[in-house]
């Protein structure tokens, strides 16, 4: 699961998630990929999940890039009365808006490509497309 090295705060706040991705929402490196068209938060977990799944119908063939990166800490506390404090990190996620690039792959045809992208998106909890390089 990826989790950051180091992080300058130990805990965020959850924030808003508005508006659609203006970075990261083309195919640069590949030549199929995988875009999300909700937003939501994509967890280490989920992530790791997606990628096995993958590579697991290629074979290992090809090549993947993984365009997300989760950063940001979720903590994990039972309700209780007030001056309890926050809880301890459980989780890390990636803050994703719509339009951007999830996974990205090349070295296989469009059809396998395609299946291992719709097998990848059952693991993802928003809904996602597959797109190819335009070039």
């Amino acid at each position: 699961m990826l989790i950051p090295k180091k992080s300058k705060y130990r805990k965020q706040m959850r924030g808003k998630n508005r508006g659609i991705a203006t970075r990261g929402v083309d195919v640069s490196f590949g030549e199929f990929g995988l875009k999300a068209m909700a937003a939501g938060m994509f967890t280490s977990r989920q992530m790791e999940s997606a990628r096995k799944a993958i590579m697991h119908h290629t074979k290992r063939g090809g090549k993947l890039w993984v365009r997300v990166f989760p950063d940001k800490p979720m903590t994990r506390k039972g309700e209780g009365r007030m001056g309890s404090g926050k809880g301890a990190v459980d989780h890390y996620v990636a803050v994703i808006r719509p339009g951007a690039t999830l996974f990205e792959m090349s070295g296989v045809t469009e059809a396998i490509a395609k299946e291992a992208f719709k097998r990848a998106s059952d693991k993802i909890p928003f809904k996602t497309s597959f797109i190819t390089n335009e070039n």
